[in-house]
This record gives structure tokens, sequence and C-alpha cells, in this order.
């Protein structure tokens, strides 16, 4: 059976998420940039939505572009979601 899990990547400004969401299409993944759900507050309104079976490659792909979110949610059903991966949680530049 299919995973049909939706995860939405949250950034903290207009220009951060359109900026990722370029990187994220120009490596040819599956993705669409909406008005964030109203349960996730954001900064600048919108989230990149995709699907669970590309997490890995969205997250080294905004890695390797510099465009990482700021949270990313996991949908539960139509109003809830839970978070999975969290800035503060990412390593720092090596010292």
């Amino acid at each position: 059976m299919p995973d049909n899990t939706l995860y939405f990547a949250v950034f903290n400004s207009a220009h951060r998420v359109m900026k990722a969401e370029a990187v994220l299409k120009r490596s040819g993944l599956q993705l669409m940039l909406v008005p964030a759900p109203r349960a996730l507050a954001t900064d600048c309104g919108l989230a990149i939505r995709y699907a669970v079976t590309i997490h890995d490659l969205v997250l080294k792909t905004l890695r390797s572009g510099e465009t990482m979110p700021e949270i990313i949610f996991r949908q539960i059903d139509q109003t809830h979601y839970e978070p999975i991966w969290k800035a503060e949680t990412e390593p720092g530049p090596p010292e």
C-alpha cells in the first residue's frame, strides 16, 4: 500500500521559500508551493508540500542549495500536523 503522507516545509520568508522551490524543481523533484495550512504558523504564509517518499532527497537538495527550512511538518489529517524536523536540530558548520 503506498504511503500518501504529505510533508510541509515552512520557511521564515517568502524569498527563502521561493528560492527553495526553484532549487528543488531544478532537481526534478515533484512538489508544490502552497498556502501554508492555518494550523502551521508561518511568517510568509507559504509552504512547500511534498510526498514522504522524497523526504530524504528534499533535505539533501535543500542542504546543497543552502536553503534549509525552519521546520518540516507531517500531515496527520486535514487539520493536524506533527513537526518532524527543526532547523535547530541541524548540525552547524564545522569550526
